[in-house]
């Protein structure tokens, strides 16, 4: 069955469980990305099949793009899902989860996109897309 992670949003209305080990992390520093989070957005993406979520109906979803919806919490407003429906992945926010993910963030991504008021020191690797 493989290790099973647990997360959810702030207030608990939405919670999930990943079964499977996590990919490394990536941050994404895009506009949309820091506005819907507030910050750059830090996620790890796991396949569909892999994702349960329980409160669905809980879960509110804002077309941020022709292929792309961001999932957030209707009652708390807790960021939790970066899905392209024509992928069979779906992106989880890494502040998400309850458990330890096992994982390292491996590298920045549009980071030519960042917020003018912070530095990335970490010494990751920075792609500009």
């Amino acid at each position: 069955m493989g290790s099973v992670k647990k997360g959810s949003c702030l207030c608990g209305a939405v919670s999930f469980t990943v079964t499977g080990e996590l990919k490394a992390p990536d941050a994404c520093h895009c506009v949309q990305c820091r506005k819907h989070s507030g910050h750059y957005f830090a996620s790890t993406d796991v396949p569909k099949s892999a994702l349960e979520i329980t409160g669905h109906d809980k879960v509110a979803w804002y077309h941020s793009s022709a292929k792309v919806r961001r999932g957030f919490c209707s009652t708390c407003g807790s960021s939790l899902f970066f899905d392209p429906p024509a992928r069979d992945w779906i992106g989880i926010a890494m502040g998400a989860f309850d458990t330890p993910t096992a994982t390292r963030l491996a590298m920045h991504i549009f980071v030519a996109e960042k917020g003018d008021y912070y530095e990335i020191a970490d010494g990751l690797p920075q792609n500009q897309h």
